[in-house]
């Protein structure tokens, strides 16, 4: 829409000169909402000495007003030189133009006295290079034109401009993080969807364990952090922030259900006492708050609706005698034998020392109008521009191979698994009996599980198995004193069962006799009463599934975590890379323990940000963000190897952890998203 289309006057852009100043009516009357807030795009013409507010109602990006409202270009003029436009407004020192975004942010009042607040955010694009000076020029212009009864500070984009600011005095320009408004967020929109179901309240984790009623497939859970351990439900609200990374939110994604973080959740359900009620709950990816309202129970008679009836793809285990077999002689393809996370490992394995044809995928896609994006990976190379293809891929093949690793392992294979099982009749009785009641309705299968997982535990291995595993370990594990020991199933990372967090790893293993237990443990997790009853939901049956054992050297690490190359809360955003960090461990990330450091980097354009500190009292220090950085470009690069197809856009899950400037690979899985 252009201005002579405009009619309203609250509707067509404000252009303000010396003096004039926008009123806290004007903004709400352009604004649009993102992620729950007003927001209103602004434009300094310097040339023009002009502030445009841009009606952001209907989301216009920056560059074309500039260049169809200000320059008078057509949308094709546009497309056709949108890299060299886009460098024009966000890389030039002297550019014309100084672009950003104005919100709108209401601080609730604080226990401690705080009176409620409401102010405005300036904030860049993250990709901005704007200098210090710039950042400080623009603020001020901002400022003279915002009626002074808001208050107006400045929202640092990316790390580098928190840096900038650091040596400006908060008197001078005032200025909040990003990671202080998402604690402050009362709405967080973790997974989108809509649910008809019972609404469960618990206002601790204390009180949900100790309810004798137990969580049924139909309800909508509501916690200040739902456990992991939780059985399948039609929704979730967490009353507390946490990430979308953690298992329980993997696996949500996984079920389709809506999840939201919903501060102040249960007094306004309290308020309209919902609780124990059947209601409608939706969340929407760009809604400013979670929707819940009472309704029936069916929509005849009182009647319930049936449960899910999904039907899960799961390929069968290749029982074949086969040998231990180090992490290193491992392909993708090995899935059907050692399952996914070992058959990954190994072609990561494989790909550190000799690299992959495919690296380039992501960047070589075009992104009309753009043909591609292989200048932007120069960029984050360190390389000119226009550097060609064949050195694209050196560069990238020497990045993987002079940072990253994965550490020594070998795995036990499922026929292995399978040996043990056949070892001991009072075993494959129990089992069977497993088997046959999941056939039926029998109100024993916890009890069967327990059972099986206990026989497993107790049962000694056969000395040949034993004799087997020693002699890998010896071979390839020699000098590593602590292992880690690694669930790798057939039934997990499949499309509508993530089964994230649902089998067990044991660390800090050392010594034989301790090794062996793990091992077992890894087994008996198998045929828990969750991870049984959840693949029963999906329609997997237990003969189906088996699990593979990987044992790896522990490595050190200053701190460790969990990625996704996507943006689980922007599902539209190709640039970013997610990450969430933790200076204890990763099991603490996908476990929910505490709150992990939440980053997002741009592989594109570059640049990175603070999302949250979660649980932390300080932010990562500068050298540490930046091996972080080199982190999420191998991770681009890993992405495109791994991709299932030549769009390069599926995105994967990496589990890692960092000593120094060396970034060891734990794991990688597809990372499945609800759509």
């Amino acid at each position: 829409m252009t201005r002579s289309d405009r009619n309203d006057a609250t509707t067509r852009p404000r252009l303000l000169g010396a003096g004039e100043k926008l009123t806290p009516e004007e903004f709400s009357g352009l604004a649009g909402q993102v992620g729950g807030y007003p927001y209103v795009k602004i434009v300094l013409d310097r040339d023009e000495s002009v502030l445009h507010f841009i009606d952001s109602a209907d989301g216009m990006l920056h560059v074309r007003y500039i260049g169809c409202e200000i320059l008078g270009m057509s949308i094709d003029e546009l497309a056709g030189q949108l890299d060299s436009f886009n460098d024009g407004v966000y890389r030039n020192p002297d550019r014309r133009f100084y672009l950003g975004t104005l919100a709108r942010h209401t601080r609730r009042a604080t226990e401690s006295g705080d009176e409620a607040e409401t102010f405005l955010s300036l904030e860049t694009v993250d990709v901005d290079t704007m200098s210090q000076d710039m950042l400080r020029f623009f603020y001020h212009r901002v400022r003279e034109h915002i009626d002074p009864s808001l208050r107006l500070v400045l929202k640092p984009a990316c790390h580098q401009q928190e840096v900038y600011l650091a040596d400006i005095p908060e008197s001078e320009i005032p200025r909040v993080l990003s990671h202080e408004l998402y604690s402050a967020a009362s709405f967080v929109p973790l997974n989108p969807g809509t649910a008809h179901g019972r609404l469960r309240v618990f206002r601790s984790e204390e009180e949900y364990r100790a309810d004798p009623e137990p969580l049924e497939w139909h309800d909508i859970v509501v916690m200040p952090r739902v456990p992991e351990d939780i059985p399948r439900v039609s929704g979730i609200i967490h009353t507390e922030h946490t990430t979308p990374l953690s298992h329980i939110n993997v696996m949500a994604a996984g079920w389709r259900i809506p999840n939201a973080v919903g501060i102040g959740a249960v007094d306004r359900i309290d308020r309209a006492a919902l609780a124990g009620r059947w209601v409608n709950y939706r969340v929407e990816a760009d809604g400013g708050d979670l929707l819940l309202e009472a309704a029936e129970p069916g929509e005849t008679g009182g009647a319930r609706p049936a449960p899910p009836a999904d039907r899960v793809a799961v390929d069968r285990p290749d029982l074949a005698p086969t040998p231990v077999t180090a992490l290193s002689e491992l392909r993708e393809g090995d899935h059907v034998r050692f399952g996914t996370k070992a058959a990954n490992l190994g072609e990561l394995t494989h790909l550190l020392q000799h690299g992959s044809p495919r690296w380039l995928g992501f960047y070589q896609v075009p992104r009309p109008p753009r043909a591609d994006l292989l200048r932007y990976l120069a960029r984050q190379l360190d390389l000119p521009e226009d550097t060609d293809e064949a050195e694209l891929h050196a560069a990238a093949k020497l990045l993987v191979k002079e940072y990253a690793h994965v550490p020594r392992g070998i795995v036990l294979p499922f026929s292995l698994q399978q040996r043990f099982l056949d070892s001991s009749e009072q075993l494959r009785e129990a089992v069977d009996r497993l088997a046959a009641a999941l056939g039926g309705e029998a109100p024993r299968i916890e009890e069967l599980c327990l059972d099986v997982q206990r026989l497993i535990r107790d049962t000694p291995l056969p000395d040949p198995i034993r004799t087997e595993i020693d002699r890998a370990v010896d071979r390839h594990l020699y000098g590593a004193p602590v292992q880690v020991v690694r669930s790798s199933s057939n039934a997990e990372d499949l499309a509508g069962f993530s089964a994230a967090g649902l089998y067990e790893s044991v660390a800090n293993v050392s010594g034989t006799d301790a090794l062996l237990d793990a091992v077992r443990e890894v087994w008996a997790s198998l045929f828990s009463p969750r991870a049984v009853l959840l693949r029963r939901q999906a329609g997997i049956p237990l003969d189906h599934c088996r699990m593979a054992v990987i044992v790896q050297e522990q490595v050190g690490a200053t701190v460790g975590g969990v990625l996704v190359t996507c943006n689980p809360l922007s599902p539209q955003d190709f640039r970013d890379v997610y990450l969430n960090i933790s200076p204890r461990s990763v099991t603490d990330v996908v476990d929910g323990r505490g709150a992990p450091l939440q980053y997002l980097y741009n592989t594109m354009e570059g640049g990175s940000r603070t999302i949250s500190l979660g649980t932390a009292a300080t932010d990562l220090d500068t050298a540490t963000k930046d091996v972080v950085r080199r982190l999420a470009l191998i991770s681009r690069l890993l992405q495109s190897h791994f991709s299932p197809d030549e769009t390069y856009a599926a995105p994967v899950d990496i589990e890692w952890a960092i000593e120094g400037d060396q970034i060891a690979l734990l794991q990688l899985r597809p990372f499945r998203t609800a759509g």
